[in-house]
């Protein structure tokens, strides 16, 4: 390992943050932070993947870029949770399954099998830094950012999936991130767009929302990332976790006596951006406790906070020995996760599982996921010798955490090999020439089925007034399925038939299908309370 007397406090304080760039090959912004900062990781997002051969030189050109400034090499990180939150989504890597699905299907050994899946490519494609899996407890049907990306709302459900997936990603050589610590599941503000608070007690924290973490800290997650989400009972201050000593060391470090990394979520987000600032937040982070700053975007807002880091030890409001405590963490994970660099160029072969491997896992897991809710209505199975019409709601402004158009597969296309179908697709938020188009389509069909599709925390009102009105006019015999956010049927009490997919990946879709004609049943449980009516239903773990 490199020792920490041959190092200046400028290398020391580079090796603290991993920055984000936008290009797919190294451009001006990441070439100045290694060279003249001495960056310590990046992070990829959607924006700096064209292809998985692609992304494998990308990675190894930054870290030969990195090799003859440093000895130390960088950690190369991404968001590949899985499901919505998958930065590499391209043929010839393995479209990785979200966690509520995993929940659902309630097979721990599938979950470790797909995280090992997901850890073996990202370390093929030199990525050697996965921030995943997400183990806050969704215990709030109105969470708009964690929702589907949780296991589910039961602690010990949530703690045993986080465990196999973090067994899976770091036996594959790459380090796993359980987040957000404490707990981002009890929340209904994003915080990306403002700062949240989760009230609870110490009593209920323990049993709910920490239960997760203590485990991922027991199987020996290498990092652990912060919530940018105000916790009273562990702070006085009204600050977000991310800046909090009360927190990050008083509560995660000394209780919990967590000894691996802590990293900040991005600074960028207006949790933090807009209330102390970047600069300001990386500086309070580092003295609350955190290791790794994130700063993902924006070049000045990323050498800002690096200056404001060098200004503070100059200035004696942080000291060298607390760079010092964070870069011996950082360099022993490094050398045990990442060793020495070559020179050579990888030489990757596409698809980088091969495609039978990788398919039988993720139908297994599609198929067990697959969760009928109720069939009051005694809809199922689909007639194939009845006129059908499949309504698709499609997402049309694609984020970071949308499936891209490039990937749609739709549910028309899926039962085609079984009986003859119609399809028309809206979108997620329908105008209303779409609402009455399909309402008047509908009338030629005597059976119908809705997929529909909510991003935020509720089902957008214009998904809810078609499937009221349809719904009315088939006399209940409506078929409903929601292929991400499984508490759409809040907001239409009335269906009596209705199926949660919890996603729409081509093999998730397949699996609907197959559930639709009665081909598989539906063996997926339930991982959230939808209501009074339909609990939760935890699968034995």
């Amino acid at each position: 390992m490199v020792q920490l007397s041959k190092l200046t406090l400028d290398e020391k304080i580079g090796q603290l943050f991993i920055c984000g760039f936008h290009s797919q090959t190294p451009d001006e912004q990441i070439k100045t932070l290694i060279e003249q900062y001495h960056l310590g990781g990046v992070i990829y997002f959607r924006r700096n993947v064209g292809s998985a051969s692609q992304l494998a030189d990308l990675s190894h050109n930054l870290q030969v870029l990195s090799k003859p400034l440093s000895e130390i090499p960088l950690f190369i990180a991404i968001d590949q949770e899985g499901g919505m939150v998958s930065r590499i989504d391209h043929d010839g890597v393995s479209r990785i399954p979200g966690n509520m699905s995993l929940g659902a299907a309630g097979d721990l050994k599938l979950t470790e099998a797909a995280a090992a899946l997901g850890g073996e490519e990202l370390f093929k494609l030199g990525i050697n830094l996965n921030f995943a899996p997400v183990v806050d407890v969704n215990n709030n049907p109105v969470n708009p950012v964690i929702g589907v990306r949780s296991f589910g709302e039961d602690p010990k459900l949530v703690a045993a999936h986080g465990a196999a997936a973090i067994k899976g990603y770091q036996n594959q050589g790459v380090s796993a991130t359980a987040k957000h610590f404490p707990g981002h599941g009890d929340t209904a503000v994003d915080t990306h767009l403002g700062l949240a608070v989760v009230p609870h007690d110490k009593e209920r924290l323990e049993q709910v929302e920490l239960l997760p973490f203590r485990k991922a800290i027991e199987v020996g997650v290498d990092m652990i990332m912060t919530a940018h989400v105000i916790f009273p009972a562990f702070e006085s201050e009204e600050i977000p976790a991310t800046l909090s000593y009360g927190v990050l060391t008083k509560l995660l470090r000394e209780e919990l006596g967590y000894e691996g990394l802590i990293v900040t979520d991005c600074l960028e987000m207006h949790a933090i951006s807009k209330s102390v600032g970047i600069p300001e937040g990386a500086v309070k982070a580092l003295e609350a406790g955190a290791d790794l700053i994130l700063v993902s975007h924006t070049m000045k807002d990323q050498v800002a906070a690096i200056k404001a880091v060098r200004a503070a030890v100059n200035s004696g409001r942080l000291t060298e020995e607390r760079i010092d405590a964070s870069l011996e963490r950082i360099l022993s994970l490094k050398e045990k996760r990442i060793g020495q660099i070559s020179d050579k160029a990888p030489e990757i072969t596409v698809p980088l599982t091969p495609a039978e491997e990788s398919e039988r896992i993720l139908r297994q897991i599609a198929e067990k996921s697959i969760t009928l809710v109720t069939d009051a209505g005694n809809n199922l199975p689909l007639r194939t010798d009845a006129r059908t019409l499949v309504i698709w709601a499609e997402v049309r402004h694609f984020t970071e955490v949308d499936e891209p158009a490039h990937f749609r597969y739709t549910l028309g296309e899926a039962l085609a090999p079984y009986f003859q179908v119609d399809e028309i697709l809206i979108g997620s938020h329908p105008k209303s020439s779409e609402i009455s188009a399909a309402i008047e389509r509908s009338a030629e069909y005597s059976q119908i089925v809705v997929v529909t599709y909510t991003s935020e925390g509720r089902l957008p009102e214009g998904q809810k007034l078609l499937i009221e009105d349809l719904n009315q006019r088939t006399g209940g015999k409506l078929i409903v399925v929601s292929v991400r956010n499984p508490y759409d049927i809040n907001e239409i009490p009335d269906v009596t038939t209705y199926l949660c997919a919890y996603e729409n990946r081509p093999v998730t879709v397949d699996a609907i299908a197959k559930v639709l004609v009665g081909q598989i049943q539906a063996e997926g449980k339930l991982p959230v309370t939808l209501s009074s009516r339909f609990p939760a239903e935890v699968a034995s773990i």
